[in-house]
């Protein structure tokens, strides 16, 4: 929509400053003539914006100029207070904050978007570690914010999987990503990912780092977690499926007249996939890799003998 549209090149003027009409069209995935018909609507309006001509050109907002946040809409408005996370903002000391934000933007909301705000706060909420993660103390996360925030270097003792376990490590901070309740820090040189609970030791120093240029966190991490899914991923399961039954890095085949698929399924191990396979019960049968099958009946054989009694007296 126009309006909706027109509220976006504003916050992007005031955001950032000056825009040539392409970075804005390319931004709004508009074309360049919608943008100058946009900014001459703004103009017209009394908006006090100015187009410079020449190669450092572009359009800017009247410096001091502020516009308040009356462009959101219902969906908007509600996407925003959904996702306050206002426990992994308080991990990083910034409940306070994010609770003031919350608040000047509800403050500059009209009435009807507040009620809509107000309610999807109270009907949602957001609690993204799963049910059987243990909580893992971070005590050193501030600290790395800070060093994140101010392009400090920090000088770490580490835990790792490998030997030796523990090790001395001089970062760059570029970041902090929250997954699954759990916090990581990016860093330099690399860049290399790091659990933040398992810093043992940790000093900020006083040199700063110069962050690269260019350098993209999102974009980092979604090919660090393909990667790192690439690599978990490094054999096949070859296992047939009841009906309705379906596994994640699978390629099914049609069903049978029974309604059982056939299906090659990426797998981390054997151990894993033992493990993840058995809460399938007798919705799944494995007929490759050959050890993993051998694995399986030896554990249903197990469990009967085990149960075996039991069941037998139960019907006594």
């Amino acid at each position: 929509m126009k309006s909706s549209r027109l509220v976006s090149i504003l916050l992007l003027l005031q955001t950032r400053g000056r825009m040539t009409a392409a970075q804005l069209a390319e931004e709004l995935e508009v074309s360049v003539r919608t943008v100058y018909r946009d900014v001459d609507a703004l103009s017209a309006s009394g908006v006090p914006l100015y187009g410079d001509a020449g190669h450092a050109g572009g359009y800017r907002l009247l410096d001091g100029y502020r516009t308040r946040l009356t462009g959101l809409n219902a969906a908007e408005a509600e996407a925003l207070f959904l996702a306050g996370a206002p426990g992994p903002a308080a991990e990083l000391g910034l409940g306070s904050v994010l609770a003031a934000a919350q608040l000047k933007v509800r403050a500059a909301l009209p009435p009807e978007l507040r009620a809509h705000a107000d309610r999807i706060s109270g009907r949602f909420h957001l609690d993204t570690p799963g049910w059987y993660a243990e909580t893992e103390e971070a005590p050193f996360l501030a600290a790395v914010a800070e060093a994140v925030w101010n392009s400090r270097v920090l000088h770490v003792r580490y835990r790792r999987w490998a030997e030796p376990t523990d090790v001395e490590r001089r970062l760059e901070p570029y970041g902090l990503v929250l997954k699954a309740g759990r916090w990581y820090v990016v860093a330099g040189p690399g860049p290399r990912t790091f659990r933040v609970d398992q810093i043992l030791e940790l000093t900020l120093s006083d040199e700063e780092f110069i962050r690269p240029e260019g350098f993209d966190l999102a974009a980092y991490w979604t090919a660090y977690q393909r990667d790192f899914h690439d690599r978990l991923h490094r054999g096949e399961a070859v296992v047939r499926l009841a009906p309705g039954v379906r596994l994640p890095k699978s390629v099914n085949g049609p069903p049978d007249e029974r309604g059982w698929t056939l299906a090659t399924v990426a797998i981390e191990s054997v151990d894993h996939a033992h493990r993840d396979f058995l809460r399938l019960g007798t919705d799944i049968e494995v007929l490759e890799p050959p050890e993993l099958r051998e694995r399986m009946a030896r554990t249903v054989v197990e469990l009967a003998e085990r149960y075996g009694n039991s069941a037998r007296g139960s019907g006594d």
